[in-house]
This record gives C-alpha cells, structure tokens and sequence, in this order.
C-alpha cells in the first residue's frame, strides 16, 4: 500500500475464476465482464463512446464479484468512494488501485446474491428516482431540428405511420444563439411552440430540451448577468474560469455552492413559465470545453468564428502547468492518451465554493448539477422530474436517467450499448438507453431495423442523431418503420410490467434490464453473455446484433421459455445454446418459467395504452402437474413526485397461480385498491402457458360462481410446440395453452378463479 498526498495505491488478490463487473464508464470490448489487462480509468471525459477502454462520461469505482463456490453462487461488490482521477489495473488474479489524491474510503457490500448486493449498494449511495410514465415510452430527438416545423412534422410522420411515439425532444436548435433557458423567436416563435405543446399535451404527449452547463458570457444575456450578480461561476485567479463551449465564451456553475442551486432552480422557473417543457436533458457537464488553460476572449473577432466550427477554440489560451494540481507527479491515461487532466475540460487548479479544487471535484460535476436540476423542476409544479444526464457519479441515479453518449451508427456499437445498459443497472442508474441507430454517421437501413428491435427494450428508449448524419427517424424507411411497429408495439404492451419495474428499483434498487446471472447465478455459462438480456427477472431478450443474419443462436438457462410473440412457441432447455429464427423483422422475447406477467393492449402513447385492458400471462414449467407462478403489478399517479404506497395515488397487486392435482387456480391480493378502481382498470384475459393436459380445460370458476356457457367468458386450449434436445428414449415435451377471454375483473379488487385440466379420454 502507498499513501501520499497524490498518489495512493492499493492492491487485492482474487482467485482466478472470480467474475468481475463494473468499474465504468468505459465501453468495453469483450463485454459485460472485466476482461485483465484492459485499462480502467475513471475521469469524466467528453470523449465520445467509441473509443474503447478509455475514461467516458462517467465515473463509477465500483466492481461486483460473482463466484461459483461448489455449485453455490456468492456475490458481492466493493465501493471505493473517492472523486479523484484513479486507474484500476485488473491482472485476473488481481486488482491494483492507482488514485491521484483522495484517500481510501472504501465500502464492501456482502450480498451474497447479485440482486441483494444492488440492494445493498443503492440502499447506501440512494435508491434509482422514481419515473414517470411517460418516460417509458419511445422518444425522438436529433440535433438539427432547425424550426418547429420540422418537430410538427416528426410527430405527424410517426401518427402517419402509427409508430408509437411519447416524446419529443430539441436538442440546441430551439435556443437563442445556443444560450441556455432561452427561445429562438425566429425559429421557434413561443406563440406558435405553445399551441404545438398544448395539441400534443393533450394526447398525452411530452417535450423535453437541452440544457448545457456552460453560460454564455453576454452583457445582454439575462441568465449570465443573474449569474453573475449572484457570483455562481467556478473561479480561477479570483474571476470566473473562461472556457468555451457552443455558444461561445462561457462561465461554469458551480454546483457546490448553495447560491448556484438556488440561481439554477430559478432560471428553470423562469424558462418553465416561458416554455412548459416536461423535462431536462444535461449535456456536456463532464464538463466538457472546447478549450483548454487559462484563456481570455480576443479583441477584434468574434468567437465562435463565423464559419468555423463551433467545437474549434477561438479563445486566446495558455497552457497552466504552474501547479501540482495541473501536473501531478502521476499521470493516469486521461481520454486513453495520457492528456493534461485539463484538457478540454476546467482547469484542474481552478476552485469552486469553500476553495474546493477542482483537481478533486472534477467527477464531481455532472452529479452536482444533476442534483441542483432535480431541485429546480421538483420546485416547479410538485411533479415528479424527469431528467437525463450524460456524466454521473455513485449515486446519480437516484436523481436522474442517462444515456450512452456520443455513439456510431456500426453494428459494433450496437453490441457495446447492451454491456454499458447492464453496467448501470449494476451502478445504480436503472433508466438507461443508447442512442438508436447511432448518433452518428448513417446507419445503414438493416443495422437500424436491428437496433429499434434492440432500443425497443432498453430501460429508455430514444432514437437520436448528429445534424450531420442523414435523418434516421423510424419512419424513414418503410422496413424499420414494420420494425418499429412490431417491437416498439410489444413494448408498450409491457408497459404496465417495465412500471413495475421502475417502482422495484426505487425500492430495492433492482436493474430494470440485468445480465442473466442475475436470475441464474449458479449458471456459469451466462456469466460473461453480452448479447442477450433480461428485463426483470425472466423477460429474455435475443437480438440479432450481426450483419445479415436471420437467425440468432441465443443461451437459455434451464427450464422452459416461452415466446411472448407466439405463446404456442416455446423452448424447453436443459441449459444450453438454441438457434431462432430472426427474419428482419422479428426479435425474440421470451418468459421464463414460474412467472406471472401482466400486460395490457398497447397504442401508440402511453397515456392511452394505460387505459387498455389488461392480460396477464401466466407461465408453468412444461408439462408440470404440480407448479407456482407469481407476478405483480404497480399503479399509480405517475405525476406525484413520491412513488409509493400509502399515499392514496396508487394501488399494489400480488398475483399468484397454481397448478395442482389437475386444478388450475389464478388469483390476486391487492393492497390499496382505490386508485385501480377509481381507472375502471380491469383484467379482461387471462394465458396459462405449459400446462400437461391434452383433453382441455373445464369447470371454469370466476370469484366462486361457476361459469356458464351463456356467459361472455370463452375458455380455449391450444397446443404448445417446443424447440429442444431429445435424447434416444425421451418423449417430446407436450402442453397445452389455455386462455380465458370475455373477463372483467376490476385490477383494484381481489379475484379468484380456477378451472380443471382432463387428460384426452
């Protein structure tokens, strides 16, 4: 161990077959599982997300073991809290920590399974925010929406092609000159932007814009001279660090300082009285800058020059390596190229409130001004925020969503994004996403079918593009927008279930999409699986994520599965690798076993595709004569801030099934029923998957009143098929399906019901 003044190190012994995760925001080349003598360096950087095994936006020094000892699994993770620029060298039998400043502060979390350790973990660093609905449906953004025509036309492309769509979002174009919390009167006249936003309030859709840190240095500008009355800038040489980002000269808040947040809550206020905006979307506060030293505005020019890009400096700027924060006597490989720690970024001598350097604060940002955001829109109108930041630090979930960053339009980034989505479940920050097809450049017309039917279940779904690239929005090509409809349709059936999950999050911090060996610890084969994943506990997920193919070779873990497109399909594995079918426009989604799933009919914006009927899907071992299922189902006000029970907003369904002695039973237990009642949501079919009986069902009881044939309730038995391997003297799996349609039972009140399966006489 060395412990100095700016260099601390430490080491551990692992033994070798120890499966590590996490330790990011890296995009990592082999997957979702540490891979030795890779780089893992932890500085939030504005380099763009293709560059592999280097320092991203964010900074997370947190790793999860995971062990098979003799058949049982044991997990558990380490914390070592500490903002300073660090290295963590994995060698496969051990780890070293090489940390610039900072001392040890570290923090074990026992587990022993991956999902108790999450638990454990966000239990410390905060539990995942509450989200609102609506931020569970598809979004659409790009970088390039010149005029509020052009957003009118987005929205009334994707109605035309009845591709479901809750969000809107601009990225700078709707600013003045790209100065924040303002409106360009020319390009998106307020009169005209809020009759936009109240038709498409109306139908329940929602806007989100930009917000940058960086504040124009303007005499004119009311923002920055708010600012500097209040003196909110991180300073350097006793006046506000100059940088530059897109709007020119800027000054940075800084966060640490209570004043800073109350001036941010306030410009939030002001800008939400101008526009009605739903949420907050916070980029380049890594912080990113175009510049880097200690830099003055030229005399006689204009900067940003016109005609140059505005990424260029045209600052005039002078290196700072006066000090030992600016060179320290370590040098970790800042953005993979071992750079100045301030390069592009706030001079790391420069300080913030209380004369915090920015040498030791600087992962710190992007938190800091993601807390003073959560802050600002609470403040509002008492509803529950919504923001998406791109840098985040051990506990920015609990305020905030993020997405990938900076990606390419390849199908390599389109198997990197499932490894970054797992790694911030693992981190705590459960609403996560990449940008669909790409952010940049042009993604070919397959690559974009493939990646909405993978986007399509990200925790957050938007598709986002550079204003260079072409337009890529769903609709642009006829076979994406099938697609789109095919994938994006199922996931709004799953609405009600990812809900489900999100309240789960909030509570115990499990991942909403998690690697599989969350549910299948022992299972060593899924241990570094990357291309597949789960959405809760048994929705497994099988992408094509390959050039050309039409078929996927997927690992299913032991037991039976059952396709959620075709629930006559099913595979029934005794752990092994099955190749689907994957034609262009399918995507294979599968339920596990022992569950119980509860859907409802779909649309195309979530406001009314809640209102739908609801189906729950019930899922038996094959062929089982004695089996239990269990799922539930959480409802609420998704505008209220809290989202809990208690608060007479919300109601809470356990839902249980059985199978016994050729008796089929299906019931709930609901705790606080009003609200569901108070919807008129009610349960109007119910599936039964696996089930052994090849005579039907019958003797259909609802509530304790047998069901007549004169009623409007339908009892229907199918046949179920099975991919499987059958070994010389096995039998086929056989089941049967059965559905009971034409029901009406209210979601906020207990039901029972229950029916007999006969063998064929």
């Amino acid at each position: 161990m060395v412990f100095k003044d700016q260099y601390l190190e430490i080491s551990t012994k692992l033994p070798k077959d120890a499966s590590l995760y996490g330790l990011g925001e890296n995009s990592q080349p082999h997957g979702i599982k540490l891979y030795p003598n890779e780089p893992y360096t932890l500085y939030t950087t504005d380099v763009s997300a293709i560059n592999l095994n280097t320092d991203l936006y964010g900074s997370h020094p947190v790793y999860m073991d995971l062990r098979n000892v003799g058949g049982e699994a044991y997990a558990h993770a380490v914390l070592l809290l500490n903002s300073n620029g660090m290295e963590v060298f994995y060698r496969g039998n051990s780890l070293t920590y090489k940390v610039i400043g900072g001392v040890f502060d570290f923090y074990f979390f026992s587990g022993t399974s991956p999902l108790t350790v999450v638990d454990q973990y966000t239990s410390f660093i905060g539990r995942p925010a509450p989200m609102p609905y609506w931020s569970l449906g598809f979004h659409q953004c790009r970088w390039g929406y010149h005029n509020l025509s052009v957003v009118e036309d987005v929205v009334a492309n994707y109605e035309k092609a009845q591709i479901p769509l809750d969000v809107i979002w601009t990225d700078d174009d709707h600013m003045d000159v790209r100065k924040d919390f303002t409106l360009s009167a020319m390009n998106f006249p307020r009169p005209k932007l809020l009759a936009f936003l109240d038709k498409i309030h109306k139908i329940g859709m929602k806007y989100v814009v930009i917000v940058d840190p960086g504040i124009g240095v303007n005499s004119t500008y009311g923002v920055y001279q708010r600012g500097l009355a209040n003196d909110v800038f991180i300073k350097y040489d006793n006046e506000p660090y100059l940088a530059q980002v897109w709007p020119g000269a800027v000054n940075f808040p800084d966060f640490l300082n209570p004043k800073t947040v109350s001036w941010w809550s306030d410009e939030i206020k002001r800008f939400h009285e101008l526009v009605p905006v739903d949420g907050l979307w916070i980029d380049m506060n890594e912080a990113s800058n175009f510049c880097s030293g200690k830099c003055t505005i030229p005399k006689g020019t204009t900067c940003p020059t016109p005609g140059i890009p505005g990424w260029i400096c045209c600052l005039d700027c002078k290196n700072i390596t006066k000090t030992r924060w600016d060179d320290p006597p370590y040098k970790i490989n800042a953005s993979g190229l071992q750079v100045p720690l301030g390069f592009k970024t706030i001079a790391t001598s420069a300080y913030h409130y209380n004369g915090v350097l920015e040498y030791d604060a600087h992962s710190l940002y992007g938190f800091s001004q993601t807390i003073a955001t959560h802050q600002g829109l609470q403040g509002i109108a008492g509803k529950r925020p919504f923001i998406l930041t791109r840098s985040t630090y051990v506990g920015s979930g609990k305020y905030a969503a993020h997405w990938t960053g900076d990606n390419k339009g390849t199908w390599e980034d389109l198997k990197l994004s499932i490894s970054t989505v797992l790694n911030f479940g693992i981190f705590g920050v459960p609403m996560v996403g990449s940008d669909i097809c790409g952010f940049y450049p042009a993604p070919t017309e397959e690559l974009c079918n493939r990646w909405i039917e993978v986007g399509a279940f990200y925790p957050f779904s938007r598709d986002h593009a550079n204003f260079a690239s072409p337009r890529q929005e769903l609709y642009q090509w006829e076979s994406v927008a099938e697609s789109a409809r095919n994938a994006l349709g199922m996931r709004y059936k799953l609405l009600p279930y990812l809900y489900t999950l999100t309240y789960e999050a909030h509570i115990s911090g499990a991942p909403i999409a998690r690697p599989l060996f969350f549910s299948f610890p022992t299972y060593t084969e899924c241990y570094g699986l990357s291309t597949q994943f789960l959405l809760g506990s048994g929705l497994l997920i099988s992408p094509v994520v390959e050039e050309g193919k039409s078929e996927v070779k997927a690992l299913f873990p032991p037991g039976s599965w059952y396709s959620l497109f075709d629930m006559t399909q099913a595979v029934n594995s005794k752990g092994q690798y099955v190749t689907l079918n994957a034609p262009l426009h399918v995507v294979n989604v599968h339920l596990y076993q022992n569950i119980i799933l509860p859907m409802q009919q779909g649309g195309t914006v979530s406001k009314e595709a809640r209102k739908t009927p609801f189906s729950l899907v019930v899922t038996f071992p094959a062929g089982a004569s004695n089996a239990t299922a269990k799922g539930n189902l959480f409802i609420d006000d998704d505008e209220l801030p809290e989202m809990k029970l208690g608060s007479g907003y919300s109601t809470y369904v356990d839902l249980y099934a059985t199978v016994s002695q050729g008796y089929v039973k299906v019931w709930s237990e609901v705790q606080e029923g009003k609200f569901a009642l108070d919807q008129g949501l009610i349960v109007e079919k119910v599936s039964v998957l696996g089930l052994d009986g090849t005579g039907g069902a019958s003797a259909l009881e609802v509530d304790g009143t047998t069901v007549t044939s004169v009623s409007n309730i339908e009892l229907s038995t199918l046949e179920q098929e099975y991919q499987e391997e059958v070994e010389d003297g096995e039998n086929k799996t056989k089941s049967v399906m059965v559905q009971v349609n034409g029901l009406s039972l209210p979601v906020g009140k207990n039901f029972a019901m229950s029916w007999k399966m006969s063998a064929k006489g």
